[in-house]
C-alpha cells in the first residue's frame, strides 16, 4: 500500500500577500511560454499545403507534422512534470523553452520534409517540457481564488493563442508566399521564445530554478538516479506511445492496431511497479494514491471525456468549410474567431468565480457547448436547404467557445485543488497526458466516422452526425460533471 499523500512545505512565496509581484511575474513568464507553443501549433495547420509543395513532401510526411509532436509531446509530459518537481519546476521550464525555440529555428530552416519533422519532434518534447511545469509553477505559488485567477488567466491565454494562430498563419502566407511563409509560421517562435527565457532568467526566484526541499513519506530515499523512477518514467512513455501510434498513424497499417493491448499492457506494469516502488520506500514517479482522492481522479475523468470530442470540432469545421463547401483556408480560420475569443473571455470569467461556486461553473459550460452544437447542427441543416449562410456558423460556434472556456480551465482548478504541491507537475501532466490521448482517439473515431459516412450521404449529413457523436462525448462529460457535484454534496451533508 502507498502511503496517504501529505503535501510538503510549501516556499514563503507561495503562501504570502497576495500584492507580491513576484507570484505575477512569475504567471505572465509561464503565460508567454505557453502562448508561444500553442500558438505553434495552431498556426501550423494553415502552412500545411505550402509545407507540401515547397519541399515536396508526400501526404505521410504532411501526416508526420502534426503527428510527431503530438506523440513527443504525450511521451515525456508526465516523466518531466515528476522530474520538475524533484528538481526544480523553473530550470525544466527554461530548459522546455530553449528546446521549443531551437526547434522552432530549425523548423524554420529546415531543407527536407525529414528536417522538419524532426524539429517537430524536438518541439514536441520542449513543449512537453513546458506544460507541466507551468501548471505546477501555478499551483505552487496560487491559492484559494488567486489561483482560480491564475487559471482564468491560463485559459484566456489558450483561447487568445488558439484564435490568433490560424489568422496570423494565413497572413505570414500570404506576405511570404509559398516559399518563405511556411517558414515564418515557425520562425515567429524566436523572439517570443528569447523574451521568455530572457525575462525568466530575471524574474524567477533563485530557488524555482533549482532542487526544491520537498517532503517526502517516512522512509523515503530520493536520492540519486532512483528519485526520477527510470523504470516507471520508461513503462508510462511506452504505454503512452503505444496507445497514440495506432491512432495518428494507422491509415498506414491496420497492424498497428496490435499496439493497442501492448499499450494497455504497459499502463497496467506502470501502475503495479509504481505501487512496488512506494513500498520499497522510493518516491514513485506518480504518488498513485491520488487517484483515491475524488476531485482530482473525477476531474481527470471529465477532462478527457470532454477531450474525446471538443477538439474533433476544429477538425470537422475547416474540413467542412474547405473541402465541403469549397471556401478558402482564410474563411475557415475566421470561422472560429469569435469561438476562441469568447472562450478566453469566459476562462477569465470563470477563473474568478471558480473557487466560489465550484462545479456548477464546469456544468454550465458543457451545457453551453451543448447547445452551441445543436445550434451548429441547425446551421449545417439549414444551408443544406439554401435557407441562411454557412456563415451563421460564427455565432452557433461562438456559443460553443462560450461553453469551452468555462470548462478547461475552471475544471483544472478543481481537479488539482488538493494535489500536494511536491506532486503538482506529475499530477497535472497525468491529466494532460489523458488530455492527449483523449484528443488523438476523439479526432482519429470520429473523423474516420465522418468520412466513411461521406461514402453514403452528403457532408452535410456528415457533419451533422460527427457533431451529434460529439455532443454524445460531452454528454458523457456533464454526466461525470453532476456526479462529481452530487458526491462534493454528500460528503459536506455527511
Amino acid at each position: 500500500m502507498t502511503t496517504p499523500l501529505q503535501p510538503g512545505p510549501i516556499p514563503a512565496l507561495a503562501v504570502a500577500d497576495g500584492q507580491d509581484s513576484a507570484r505575477w511575474r512569475i504567471l505572465l513568464v509561464v503565460l508567454a511560454a505557453i502562448f508561444m507553443s500553442l500558438m505553434g501549433v495552431s498556426i501550423v495547420n494553415v502552412a500545411l499545403a505550402s509545407i507540401q509543395q515547397a519541399l515536396e513532401a508526400s501526404r505521410s510526411d504532411i501526416q508526420w507534422v502534426l503527428s510527431g509532436y503530438a506523440l513527443t509531446f504525450g511521451v515525456v509530459l508526465v516523466s518531466a512534470g515528476r522530474a520538475g518537481d524533484l528538481m526544480g519546476r523553473g530550470g525544466f521550464f527554461m530548459i522546455g523553452v530553449a528546446l521549443f525555440t531551437l526547434a522552432s529555428v530549425a523548423a524554420g530552416l529546415a531543407q527536407t520534409a525529414d528536417q522538419l519533422n524532426l524539429a517537430r519532434f524536438v518541439q514536441g518534447v520542449g513543449s512537453g517540457f513546458i506544460n507541466p511545469q507551468g501548471v505546477g509553477m501555478i499551483q505552487q505559488y496560487f491559492r484559494g481564488p488567486e489561483r482560480g485567477r491564475a487559471f482564468g488567466f491560463f485559459g484566456t491565454t489558450v483561447g487568445v493563442s488558439v484564435a490568433i494562430g490560424p489568422v496570423l498563419g494565413g497572413l505570414l502566407i500570404e506576405l511570404g508566399g509559398t516559399h518563405l511563409g511556411w517558414r515564418l509560421t515557425f520562425l515567429i517562435n524566436v523572439p517570443v521564445g528569447l523574451l521568455t527565457l530572457w525575462l525568466g532568467y530575471r524574474w524567477f526566484p533563485r530557488p524555482l530554478l533549482h532542487r526544491p526541499r520537498l517532503a517526502n513519506g517516512a522512509g523515503q530515499r530520493t536520492q540519486g538516479l532512483s528519485s526520477l523512477d527510470p523504470v516507471g518514467a520508461l513503462l508510462l512513455g511506452l504505454g503512452v506511445l503505444a496507445v497514440l501510434f495506432p491512432f495518428v498513424e494507422a491509415r498506414q497499417s491496420q497492424r498497428l492496431w496490435l499496439l493497442l493491448p501492448t499499450g494497455l499492457l504497459l499502463f497496467w506494469l506502470w501502475v503495479r511497479w509504481e505501487g512496488f516502488y512506494a513500498r520499497r520506500g522510493f518516491s514513485p514517479m506518480v504518488e498513485l494514491s491520488i487517484f483515491r482522492t475524488p476531485s482530482y481522479r473525477n476531474g481527470a475523468a471529465i477532462m478527457t471525456l470532454y477531450f474525446l470530442g471538443m477538439t474533433s470540432v476544429w477538425v470537422l469545421v475547416p474540413l467542412f468549410i474547405q473541402l465541403g463547401l469549397g471556401k478558402s483556408a482564410l474563411d475557415a480560420s475566421l470561422i472560429g474567431i469569435p469561438s476562441a475569443l469568447l472562450s478566453a473571455w469566459s476562462a477569465h470569467w470563470a477563473g474568478q468565480r471558480i473557487t466560489r461556486m465550484g462545479r456548477i461553473i464546469v456544468i454550465g459550460g458543457l451545457c453551453t457547448a451543448l447547445a452551441g452544437l445543436a445550434s451548429s447542427i441547425l446551421v449545417v441543416q439549414l444551408h443544406q436547404q439554401g435557407l441562411i449562410s454557412y456563415w451563421w456558423l460564427l455565432g452557433s460556434l461562438a456559443l460553443f467557445g462560450l461553453g469551452q472556456g468555462s470548462v478547461i480551465s475552471p475544471n483544472q482548478t478543481l481537479t488539482l485543488a488538493e494535489v500536494p504541491i511536491a506532486y503538482a507537475g506529475s499530477s497535472g501532466a497525468i491529466m494532460q497526458t489523458g488530455q492527449r490521448i483523449g484528443t488523438s482517439v476523439g479526432i482519429a473515431v470520429i473523423t474516420a466516422l465522418v468520412f466513411t459516412l461521406l461514402q453514403h450521404t452528403s457532408w452535410h449529413q456528415a457533419i451533422s452526425l460527427g457533431f451529434a457523436a460529439i455532443m454524445l462525448n460531452l454528454s458523457l462529460a456533464l454526466w461525470m460533471s453532476v456526479y462529481d457535484l452530487r458526491s462534493r454534496q454528500c460528503q459536506h451533508i455527511s
